[in-house]
């Protein structure tokens, strides 16, 4: 597992915090709802392949 990893998750969260927080006060509070689904969806996709690799390696490990 590779750290740049956990700074990309961390600048996406630190990002999308800023953004909802001048959209809720904007009075935009759909577009900032959206705007964190969205992080979450980019975060996810770059996560799923470590997720995947993590029950592989379970499921060897434990012979099932």
């Amino acid at each position: 597992m590779d750290i740049s990893i956990i700074f990309k998750i961390a600048a996406v969260g630190i990002l999308v915090s800023v953004l909802h927080q001048v959209l809720i006060r904007s009075g935009r509070e759909e577009q900032a709802m959206l705007t964190t689904l969205a992080g979450l969806v980019v975060v996810l996709y770059w996560v799923i392949q470590y997720i995947s690799d993590l029950f592989n390696t379970v499921q060897t490990l434990f012979q099932l």
